[in-house]
Parts: structure tokens; sequence; C-alpha cells
């Protein structure tokens, strides 16, 4: 593949322009207006910020891309679906409270926001795909039936992924809660005992007959279980938990296999903000000092060189004193510095070899 355009400014501005006008005429520049969106559903795909995390982008930047898409005709709205984990954005009523909290509001962004898989994680659609570990990725029905998709990324380190960056958002970001579980695990959900209530949830809603109540605590038969996530959703006190155990390097080749089947033909653009650059991922309820200075913003109709050049340029920069990065030994690649077990570049290279896009690069600076 011929090396991708990716657009970059940094985080100086004048009294001429700010950093809103300059994410504004960032965009404009890699072209997201080349996208018809007249009249058409655009997602705008975002991490609204577990609460008590404050690393995560703030709304003003994704007023400054929905009011673009406005402006193009488009009707947009925000989304992201909800978790796998135990938090405050695992079903649809707490995650927009929580969005609602940290200021992803309709007042504050000018457009509505949608939890795309629903109320408990269930409402997803199944994609077909010819992915080496998908064959049919389950992702949030409110994205799949979005026209349109843009990225709007807070690129950070990951413990699990090595980065956290535009594929991240999007492949796993995307994919509903059972998706999220196929992402994650290589096996199937289990019962904590003790949490279990006797409620039945679980079993109702279990098609294949897989769960059975023991002395009156639910117990899942594997060889029945079909590993579809649906009882994770549906459990109220979080005792069926996933064996979140697939190794590290297939859950990137996976997330990149989601982002196959999230973006598929549909037109999508990418934007991410390397700032605040945390040691974890913004599900943590709390964010550590940055490891690096803040860098700049990214745009391009690649996603794949964009996690690419943004990783990059972090690892081109000087520790910050005192961060978590300036305590370990350094190799070149800060992110397997932090976390040793993770490789970033696994899950970009399989995104190329899927067809995402390309890891070479053409940096513009504007």
């Amino acid at each position: 593949m011929s090396p991708s355009k990716v657009y970059y400014t940094d985080f100086h501005a004048t009294l001429e322009e700010n950093l809103l006008q300059k994410l504004a005429r960032l965009v404009r520049a890699a072209g997201m207006e080349q996208i018809d969106f007249k009249n058409k559903f655009t997602a705008i795909k975002i991490h609204f910020g577990e609460p008590g995390n404050l690393a995560y982008l703030r709304p003003n930047y994704a007023k400054v891309i929905a009011d673009i898409v406005k402006e193009q005709g488009g009707r947009v709205f925000l989304t992201d679906c909800n978790t796998l984990y135990i938090g405050r954005r695992k079903n649809a009523l707490d995650h927009l409270d929580a969005a609602y909290e940290n200021g992803y509001n309709p007042f504050a962004t000018g457009c509505q926001v949608i939890i795309g898989d629903g109320l408990k994680g269930t409402d997803e659609q199944l994609v077909p795909i010819d992915g080496e570990y998908v064959k049919e990725a389950k992702i949030g029905r409110g994205v799949m039936d979005a026209d349109i998709l843009i990225s709007l990324t807070h690129f950070k380190v990951h413990e699990c992924t090595g980065i956290g960056g535009a594929l991240k958002n999007i492949g796993m970001g995307c994919g509903s809660r059972a998706g999220k579980m196929e992402m994650h695990s290589a096996g199937k959900p289990y019962v904590e005992t003790e949490q279990c209530i006797s409620c039945g949830a679980c079993r109702k809603n279990c098609a294949h007959d897989a769960i059975s109540f023991v002395e009156k605590k639910a117990c899942i038969d594997h060889d029945k279980c079909v590993g579809c996530g649906r009882c994770i959703g549906v459990c109220p006190v979080d005792a069926v938990q996933p064996a979140q155990d697939e190794a590290f390097d297939v859950l990137n080749k996976k997330i990149s296999e989601y982002t196959l089947a999230v973006i598929g033909d549909k037109p999508s653009f990418h934007i991410s903000l390397v700032a605040d650059v945390s040691p974890y991922c913004d599900c943590h309820a709390e964010n550590d000092m940055p490891i690096v200075p803040d860098v700049g913003m990214f745009a391009s109709f690649d996603p794949v060189a964009l996690d690419t050049a943004c990783a990059d340029m972090v690892n081109a920069q000087q520790p910050l004193p005192d961060s978590l990065l300036d305590k370990v030994p350094h190799t070149g690649d800060y992110f397997a510095d932090i976390h040793p077990t993770t490789n970033w570049r696994s899950g970009v290279e399989h995104a190329e070899k899927l067809g995402l896009g390309s890891s070479a690069y053409e940096l513009v600076k504007i």
C-alpha cells in the first residue's frame, strides 16, 4: 500500500485561533468535508470517560466535529457501547448518567447521545466477516444503523493492547457486551456463586439451555454454552463474569477484525488527540499523570496510519519527570516499557493485513 496522509497540528494557540478552531481547520484540511453528510445519520464514536477519570477528551472537541457535520447537512449523534466490566457504563441508564456527568450532553455538544447496544448491551447486529479469529462480529445496532462513522479518540497507553488508539476505539468500543467478551475471552462465562441472587434472569435469556441452578445458585454448562455473553448483560448483580483469558496479541487482532466489521464499506474518518497520554485506559475511574508532554491533534481517513503515526510521535517525546514512564527502563517503545506483556504493533499489522489501511504514512503538518 502507498503511504496514507495523516494530518497533524500541535497544541499551540494564538489570539487569532484557539484550539477548537485549530481542530476544525485540521479536519477540513484532512478532507473530512469530502464525505457526503447530507441527510445521513453520522455516528461520532467516542469514549465518554469513566467518572473519576479526568484524562478523557473534553466534550468541546466533540462539539467542533458535530457542528461541522451539521453544517454539511448531516444528522449527527455521539455514541459508545456498554462496557463488559463492572462500572458506571455497563448499561444505558448508568452510561448516559456518566456521559452527562462528564459533559457529554446535548447542551454542551449540540447533539444527542445514543448508547449503541441498548439498555443492557444486548441490542446488537451480527456482522459476518472473514476474519482469522472472528466470523460473526457482534456490533451495537445503533452503530451499524449509522450511515457514516467518525472516530474521535483520546490516544493513550493501554494495559492490554499497548495503545488505546482509533482501532481500539472502534473495534472494542463498538462491540456489544457479548462482542467485548468475544474479544477478551477464549473461553466462556462463569458464575461468581457468592454474588448470585437466584433471580433466574440468566437462565431465562439463555437460548441454549446451558444454565441450571444448583443449591439456588446459577451454574453454566460449558458443553452447551456457545459464549454469546447475553447472561453477562442481563445479570443484575454482575455475578456472571467473562473469563478474560485471551492472549493480548490475539485480543489486538480481534479488535482489528471488529473494526473491519464496523467500518466495512461505510464512509469513515478518524481523529486522534494525543494529549494527557495516561498510562492506563480511560475506563479506569482514575488516571495517573501523563507519561509525555501533549503532542498534538491528528486526522486521517486511514485508522491504521493514524494509530501508527500517533504511537511514533509519542515514542519520539521525552518522558515527563516522575511519570510512570520515567521510572522504568526505556527500550524505544514506551508502550511496552510500561506494559511489557503488550505489543501494540500486532493489532496494527493485522489491521493492515485485513486491508483497513497502511502503517506507512506521510505526516502533513498544518
